[in-house]
Parts: structure tokens; sequence; C-alpha cells
């Protein structure tokens, strides 16, 4: 049991998103001590998923975020705003945020053509695209990047959340205009459904699940006196 305790007390630790990334000493055979780097899942949304640092900087961020993960370009979130809220509308960008014409010139000032489509989100799959979206969750307009499609889900770069993986539905539900905007110079540098951006958002194994219904009818039988 000494040697168990510390694994089943890890899961919970992660799950409360607290933890920053630290190292942890497990107790392992023959005295011989392991040590664990940990990132909480907090930290490991972010990874590959810049975080906006204003309400209204999400897409700054967004692209950002599309450019250094999904196409090998790093910028970060900062010089992105800075260019952007410069060249823009600076009195509409404090209020309503920054729009997808903010976006579309950042990314020709610094050699990406980028346009929007009125297209299935199939078509990122069949063209192996990322792409930015506008979506409408609970009356908040929020852009994030499309990062893959698998099993029905789809998993996006939400520069408030991170990266999560959404229902299809879900994400219809929240996705109203329909309008994929996409790069389409540089397709060679595009990446899009890879295992390091899943792994931010892990799905559960449904299929070796248990279940679980009707334990709550399960009772155990009385004891005798002479019963262990």
């Amino acid at each position: 049991m000494r040697r168990w305790l510390p694994l089943l007390v890890l899961p919970s630790m992660l799950l409360a998103g607290s933890l920053q990334a630290s190292s942890v000493v497990v107790p392992g055979a023959q005295g011989q001590n392991v040590t664990l780097h940990l990132t909480s899942l907090k930290e490991a949304r972010f990874k590959n998923t810049i975080r906006q640092k204003y309400d209204f900087s999400c897409g700054s961020a967004a692209v950002a975020t599309l450019l250094t993960y999904q196409y090998g370009y790093p910028v970060d979130e900062q010089a992105a705003f800075e260019q952007m809220y410069a060249h823009g509308d600076r009195a509409k960008i404090t209020k309503e945020g920054f729009s997808l014409l903010d976006i579309k010139a950042y990314l020709q000032a610094n050699g990406f053509e980028a346009d929007g489509f009125d297209v299935p989100l199939e078509k990122l799959q069949q063209e192996n695209l990322p792409a930015i979206v506008l979506i409408d969750e609970g009356g908040y307009h929020h852009f994030v990047v499309i990062k893959g499609l698998r099993n029905d889900r789809v998993l996006v770069g939400d520069p408030a959340l991170g990266t999560r993986s959404l229902p299809r539905s879900r994400f219809n539900a929240m996705w109203k205009n329909h309008l994929i905007f996409v790069i389409h110079n540089r397709r060679s540098m595009a990446v899009f459904n890879s295992a390091s951006d899943w792994r931010a958002a892990p799905m559960a194994p449904l299929s070796s699940g248990i279940d679980r219904r009707g334990l709550d009818g399960i009772t155990m039988p009385k004891r005798g006196p002479g019963d262990i």
C-alpha cells in the first residue's frame, strides 16, 4: 500500500487544476525513488493554445495560436495585439474586439494570405487545414482555432479556456455564421489533427467503460455474529 498510495493521490491532484508544473518524488522498489514531472490539466490545455490577456483580445490570441502551433511561425499574443491594434479602428476594437478584417490585414502584412469561406467542417479535414472561426457561447462572440476533427468531435484552441474537444452538435450550435477563415498560401506548413494537440483534450475510452446501471439496487447481505 505504501508504494501505491502516491500513485492513487496524483490523479486527484491533477484534476484539481490548481497544481502548477512541478516534480513529485514517488517511493519505488528497493529504496529507489522515482521523480515524476507533473503538469496540471489547466496548464496542459494552454500548452498548444495561447491564452488571451484581455477580454477583447481573443482575436490576437487566436491568430497567434494559429501561426505558432499550426504553422510553426512563432508569434506571441502581445506582438500580434500591438500590430493589429495599431493598424485597426482602436475605439471599435476596445469596445467589440478584433474583427476578421483585422486578422486578415495582420496575416497579409506577415506574408500569409487568408480568406473566409462558407464551407462545411469536413472541408478542413479534406484539405488538412486548421482555421479560425467565430463562435457564440452564451451570447459571447469569441474567436477560436479549429485544430482537428475526430470521432464526431471538434478540437478547438480556445484563447479563454485552452485546447478543448467539443461534440460536433454542440459546436454547430455555437458556430452561427458557418464561416471558416483559413490561410491558403502555406499549405505545406499546416498542422491539423496532430497527436500533441489531441493529448491536451483526451476523450474518454467509452468502449472500455463499465456499465454501472443497476448498481444502486445491489445490497450487501446481512452478516451474522460469526461472519468476518
